[in-house]
């Protein structure tokens, strides 16, 4: 990719991903650049944690974020459009380098996002990034170009590939996550079951909205966990303040049963059914993804439920075909129906050898 700063315009995009997704995240974001007719190829280095897609020619911002919806790409847990990039940063003065090269971009920004890979290396940085991001900020405020108060311009990403290489980008809130790295900092709470509860967690904050959370997961609404045990995605409801039904022949830890909002049946979660429409069923099941995908879809087309947030756990290969066949299973049953639907598919920080789904109808 060119190093020239073009301002007002985008040299590419830059996604991060987990370490070892990078060839799934480079087939999503090529064939979504090719639905919005970007001319461009994919750069994609194993064990990096990111993938840059570099345009052809330069184009403006605008056009761009119109044409290609960053927050759409299951396996980007952050992006944003590159502006400028930096090699050869000097070790003892990265700040005047960054800081020239911010201003010629032409933008003020909302807020400063310091990031780096998720890999080891990356981690490694987390030292000099606690240092550095103070100093950047001031300068930035200093210069005009940091306007906290104004939400409404873009955000600004700073990733430091390595010591001596930075990415600079821009994107706007909606299509980017709130996190640096798109890591969310969620703690694990004391009385949890297990550690999937964070999973859960995670994905009501990166798959509902703040007014859908509010008004999907009231205290008192009914809920059902199929595949339940040892009690994490129930907890988590639980500790919400919805009823839930966990479906389950293994043992639920006592800690879930304590909340006095779970029922534990000792059940098969293929074939049960609730006597009374709910308002969500979750899954953690661990099954292939082609049995999951129309088990959710009849769930929610048949009315059992009103929403729904499972798991796919997938292959070693071709991950995202099986997403698309997933998608295509669930569109189906929808279809069959006359169902108008939403389907929002991640794969999260605590996502391994999965993605996330948030079904429900329209």
């Amino acid at each position: 990719m060119p190093t020239a700063i073009q301002p007002c315009d985008s040299l590419g995009l830059l996604v991060q991903c987990r370490p070892g997704f990078e060839s799934d995240a480079s087939l999503e974001l090529e064939a979504a650049a090719r639905a919005a007719r970007l001319e461009g190829k994919a750069d994609t280095q194993a064990q990096s944690g990111f993938v840059v897609f570099a345009l052809d020619t330069p184009q403006p911002h605008g056009d761009v974020r119109r044409r290609l919806d960053l927050s759409r790409l299951i396996f980007c847990r952050q992006g944003f459009l590159v502006v400028a990039v930096l090699d050869a940063l000097p070790e003892r003065d990265r700040l005047t380098p960054l800081r020239t090269a911010i201003a010629a971009s032409g933008e003020r920004f909302s807020a400063l996002l310091l990031e780096t890979p998720d890999t080891n290396d990356g981690k490694e940085q987390s030292g000099f990034l606690r240092r550095f991001g103070p100093l950047l900020e001031e300068a930035l405020a200093i210069d005009g170009l940091l306007r906290p108060d104004s939400p409404h311009l873009p955000r600004l990403h700073v990733f430091l590939e390595g010591a001596r290489r930075a990415w600079i980008g821009l994107s706007v809130a909606s299509e980017g996550s709130p996190w640096p790295m798109g890591i969310p900092r969620l703690r694990m709470p004391k009385d949890a079951p297990s550690r999937s509860t964070l999973k859960l967690a995670e994905a009501i904050l990166t798959l509902l909205t703040p007014d859908e959370q509010k008004a999907t997961l009231r205290p008192g609404l009914a809920a059902v966990d199929l595949g339940a045990a040892p009690g994490g995605w129930s907890w988590q409801l639980a500790s919400r303040g919805l009823r839930v039904t966990a479906i389950d022949n293994g043992p639920l830890a006592p800690s879930a049963i304590a909340t006095g909002l779970i029922d534990h049946l000792k059940v098969d979660g293929f074939t049960w059914k609730p006597k009374k429409p709910v308002e969500w069923m979750v899954c953690d099941m661990v099954e292939q993804p082609s049995r999951i995908a129309p088990l959710m879809a009849e769930w929610v087309a048949s009315g059992r439920c009103r929403r729904s947030i499972f798991n796919l756990k997938l292959p070693m290969k071709r991950r995202y075909e099986e997403i698309e066949r997933c998608r295509a299973l669930i569109d189906q049953r929808m279809r069959a129906g006359n169902i108008k639907y939403v389907l929002r598919i991640k794969h999260l920080y605590h996502d391994r050898e999965e993605v996330t789904c948030y079904l429900t109808r329209r």
